[in-house]
């Protein structure tokens, strides 16, 4: 069983979707119970860092993904659900992130000729030999929207990058933590691997 975790703030319906396709059973939920019985859990997300963060914690729902994170269960972050699981952002200042890994969240710089936010197919630089990529060759292509972008403090942790302005970092691993700046869930076939990738960890 697959928890998504709901805090009003997140593309669930689309996860979902993806993980049946797969027949993968999961459950969206904001029940404590039902979040710590799952076998892994996934933390989507889309809009902004600080209101995110107010969800959470409005439901309490930071204090069961350290309980859960501490269990060595397998995590998934997707879009702003890898932002979360870092320090804080600059788009919202002075607001703490669950800090289950080190880095900064920062604003994509404006270059000349390149749309902010950056939505579309990237390329993905594969490195370090990340467990969510296996069965994946080249360069495979994904979805994103964001208009902020990771870079972690563990060079180790890194698992996939893009080039968008700046080097972005777009994959983390660490554990049993992992985390995708773009929607493997909007990213075709190769976003499908990645989702049955985690399924059987």
């Amino acid at each position: 069983m697959i928890a998504i975790i709901d805090y009003d703030a997140g593309n669930l319906k689309s996860v979902e979707k993806a993980l049946q396709f797969l027949g993968q059973e999961c459950v969206i939920t904001r029940d404590f119970h039902e979040i710590k019985k799952a076998d892994k859990v996934i933390l989507p997300g889309v809009g902004s860092f600080g209101d995110a963060m107010s969800q959470l914690r409005k439901f309490e729902l930071d204090k069961v993904i350290h309980e859960v994170a501490a269990e060595q269960k397998p995590f998934l972050g997707i879009c702003l659900g890898l932002q979360l699981l870092f320090e804080g952002s600059e788009e919202s200042d002075g607001v703490e992130g669950l800090h289950l890994l080190d880095g900064e969240i920062l604003r994509i710089p404006e270059k000349e000729g390149l749309k902010i936010p950056n939505i579309g197919w990237n390329s993905l630089d594969l490195q370090n030999n990340g467990r969510l990529f296996q069965n994946l060759e080249g360069s495979p292509f994904v979805y994103f929207v964001h208009s902020y972008y990771l870079k972690a403090r563990e060079e180790a942790i890194v698992k996939a990058t893009i080039d968008y302005s700046t080097h972005i970092h777009a994959s983390v691993e660490k554990d049993n933590i992992f985390a995708c700046q773009f929607h493997p869930e909007k990213s075709g076939t190769v976003g499908l691997q990645i989702l049955s990738n985690f399924a059987k960890l």
